[in-house]
């Protein structure tokens, strides 16, 4: 279901650009400026190379078991496709923390969560950015919007020491961006993006099934054993273009 919208947002983002590209085109030949007056400027469409730092934080799920808190660094590479449109290619290492819910302590005990404790993941993904100013820069500035789906990996988390069957896992998730590039030079470009991640936790049987010494669970019987959370991101890169 979720993949089905993506795959309908992308379309209505292609169907955006085929009309932003030609209203951007003319706007560029405006009466009043000449050629070495005017605010707009080609972008040049061939690929380009990027790295960022940024921090990442957010919703940790109903239970508070997720990873958030996490300082990153990424790397990317993009192609243009066409005047308007790009994909982008991103790997990045998520340096966070999470907290550890025990099943079998009292709900008011503090071994029933505990933490947090470092929780790094690595995030790699494929997107689609519309440039909302086409093929031209405005006062050097081009901003964007995109949509991606990546997969997200445990690569170092303290691991089930409660023996409650939880672990983060492998995510596949969902991405919205939005964004800004002010290209310093014809090839250089700084690029603050701000981006909104979601992935499902799934939770094990132990968080329905143990009761604690209290009578207690850690999720109640009546609710799902999977939460969607959602963590905003913000990033700061700098680009090369080939």
């Amino acid at each position: 279901m979720m993949v089905g919208r993506l795959r309908h947002a992308l379309w209505a983002l292609g169907v955006i650009a085929l009309s932003v590209g030609p209203t951007v085109r003319q706007s560029d030949a405006q009466v009043g400026h000449d050629a070495g007056s005017s605010p707009y400027r080609d972008i040049t469409l061939l690929p380009a190379f990027g790295v960022s730092v940024g921090h990442l934080s957010g919703d940790r799920g109903r239970v508070d078991a997720g990873p958030s808190n996490a300082n990153t660094i990424g790397l990317r590479y993009e192609l243009p496709s066409g005047r308007s449109m790009l994909f982008q290619f991103n790997v990045a290492y998520l340096m966070g923390d999470r907290f550890i819910l025990n099943p079998f302590a009292d709900s008011s005990s503090p071994q029933r969560k505990t933490g947090p404790y470092e929780s790094n993941l690595v995030l790699t993904e494929i997107a689609l950015h519309l440039r909302l100013t086409g093929n031209k820069s405005w006062h050097r500035m081009g901003p964007y919007a995109g949509l991606g789906l990546g997969v997200t990996f445990d690569v170092h988390s303290p691991g089930d020491t409660t023996k409650s069957g939880y672990k983060f896992g492998t995510k596949v998730g969902l991405m919205t961006a939005g964004g800004l590039r002010w290209y310093a030079t014809r090839h250089l470009f700084l690029n603050p993006e701000a981006r909104l991640e979601w992935w499902k936790l799934k939770y094990p049987s132990s968080f329905h099934a143990q009761l604690s010494p209290d009578g207690s669970r850690i999720v109640p019987i009546t609710q799902n054993l999977t939460d969607w959370v959602t963590h905003p991101w913000l990033s700061l890169g700098v680009g090369w273009t080939f």
